[in-house]
């Protein structure tokens, strides 16, 4: 029997200061509407990928990752915070890895498996797709 290659992926923070790689396959990718996650993105949802055996790898850049944990909870955000880009994470004593879908310089390679705690989502985020589309900035 033939088993398919792991998939390689690299991603970067926005100064390109921070660089990593992460070897295998995500197993999900969400877009989570909590209020937490809209708060970490300043955005509608954040979209992150999910992996419990993919290996994260640091090129460059590692000692400038800065890690919040919300007190009280399990909600945790990695960032470089001279650019604050969100970067991928160890969660669950490292069981599992976090990806933020934006910090990749490729294809995730796997489509969004559901939107959740969409009871959650901001109230302007009905209908999206019926807002006019631009290639670039509105001219």
């Amino acid at each position: 029997m033939n088993t398919p290659p792991e998939r390689s992926h690299t991603g970067s923070c926005l100064c390109g200061a921070v660089r990593y790689t992460v070897e295998g396959d995500f197993q999900s990718f969400f877009l989570c509407h909590c209020a937490r996650c809209r708060k970490d993105t300043g955005s509608a949802h954040a979209a992150n990928l999910f992996s419990t055996t993919a290996r994260l790898a640091w090129l460059s850049g590692e000692d400038r990752i800065r890690t919040f944990r919300l007190p009280g909870s399990r909600h945790q955000r990695s960032f470089r915070a001279e650019c604050g880009s969100a970067l991928p994470g160890l969660q669950m004593d490292g069981a599992l890895l976090v990806v933020t879908a934006g910090s990749l310089d490729g294809p995730t390679g796997i489509r969004p498996n559901a939107h959740i705690f969409v009871a959650s989502r901001t109230d302007w985020d009905d209908h999206l797709e019926t807002v006019p589309r631009c290639d670039g900035l509105p001219g």
